[in-house]
């Protein structure tokens, strides 16, 4: 598979690149549509398997095309496995913080915070399912945050929604035990409260879409979360895209994208 176009070629530069902590990876990029809102707001958060290797440049592209379309968006840059404090917890700390800075942001900006969604892909489509999951975490469990501002709804692409289920695939080499620190057998808490599979029912409305043809992330992971938030009572929706691949679903001039534009505007 040829690299694709949005992993080469630079995105149209944010309105503002801000921190939302004081680490290096911590900032977001925040993109304002034209008008004078308050604007909905999808929450972006990049894939690229949680490694360090891999930042927020190429979605980008996914986010000028929201904005142009709207949509306030507020991509997420966050430490990675390679970064000191990336993965357990730090990643997931820093999702969460970020998420949680709209507040802030919403002082200056004109963002409606009744109207948020997380999106994301691969890795980042774990992220963005686990920001809407985070409400059910209990006081004195690792990762929780009291009053985490909870999105209206999620959006995962393509994404690693099962983590006992991707460590079992080996998926990307095994990334999970890096990720999480250890094998569900050595740090079981990690992956049933780090998992949004474990999670379930989130109660937050999610579409799940992904390409039958992925290689990278295969479909059976958002199939079978499918089957089961559904059974627990989720509102979730599965958008599976015959012939697809892994990349089509951040690429807005793949031929899939309205089906991804279809599933932020179903939630909001």
């Amino acid at each position: 598979m040829s690299q694709p176009w949005m992993l080469e070629t630079p995105a149209p530069p944010a309105d503002a690149r801000i921190p939302y902590g004081a680490l290096t990876h911590q900032f977001g990029d925040l993109r304002l549509p034209r008008g004078k809102g308050p604007h909905p707001v999808v929450v972006v958060v990049h894939g690229g398997f949680w490694r360090a290797r891999y930042d927020l440049e190429h979605v980008g592209h996914l986010c000028a095309d929201l904005t142009r379309r709207g949509y306030a968006t507020w991509s997420l840059e966050y430490r990675r496995v390679g970064h000191p404090g990336g993965g357990w917890p730090g990643t997931f700390e820093d999702v969460a913080r970020g998420t949680d800075f709209l507040r802030t942001l919403a002082a200056h900006s004109p963002l409606d915070l009744g109207r948020v969604v997380t999106l994301g892909h691969s890795a980042g489509g774990h992220l963005a399912l686990w920001l809407a999951a985070r409400g059910r975490l209990q006081p004195g469990q690792p990762l929780h945050t009291p009053q985490p501002l909870v999105p209206r709804g999620a959006v995962s692409l393509a994404g690693v929604v099962d983590l006992e289920r991707a460590h079992a695939l080996r998926l990307s080499e095994g990334i999970v035990e890096s990720f999480l620190g250890g094998t569900p057998a050595h740090v079981p808490e990690h992956y049933r409260l780090g998992s949004p599979a474990a999670l379930l029912p989130l109660g937050v409305k999610q579409v799940l879409v992904h390409g039958t043809e992925d290689t990278i992330v295969p479909l059976s992971l958002s199939a079978e979360y499918h089957a089961r938030a559904t059974k627990l009572g989720d509102s979730v929706r599965l958008v599976s895209l015959p012939g697809a691949e892994h990349f089509e679903v951040i690429d807005p001039r793949a031929k899939e994208w309205p089906q991804v534009l279809e599933a932020v505007s179903s939630l909001l």
